[in-house]
């Protein structure tokens, strides 16, 4: 992909963004598969991500793009990118330096806990 100013147009229309021209990112450890956080991107933070090598997100709090690890020094470097089937989300994988969380923890999953659920089995699929 080449390092042009807008996103390339063949990915920009198989997006669909919510009311606030975002789609959801997960972000992923790439080889341990471990699910790191979520964040939000529009056009050009996707577009930053891909032709940078780093992530970049659109933050809804502060109204601006941020790029992972400018100010923490907890980089998230792209290892690959994907969409999903409707278009609505993407899988960012990447290689994790120190904490994805702005807590501090590995996860933000982690940071913010379990939640009770009862747990189903494959037997009661039918059900």
């Amino acid at each position: 992909m080449s390092d042009s100013l807008t996103l390339d147009p063949q990915v920009a229309a198989r997006l669909k963004r919510d009311e606030h021209g975002l789609v959801a990112a997960i972000v992923q450890q790439h080889d341990t598969r471990e699910v790191l956080m979520l964040g939000w991107m529009d056009d050009e933070a996707l577009r930053r991500t891909l032709t940078s090598g780093r992530v970049t997100f659109w933050s809804r709090s502060r109204g601006e793009y941020w790029r992972k690890g400018d100010t923490s020094g907890h980089h998230q470097h792209v290892k690959a990118v994907s969409i999903d089937c409707d278009g609505d989300a993407l899988l960012v994988e990447v290689d994790q330096v120190g904490a994805a969380c702005h807590t501090g923890a590995r996860t933000c999953f982690e940071a913010g806990g379990p939640l009770p659920a009862v747990v189903g089995s494959r037997a009661e699929a039918g059900s």
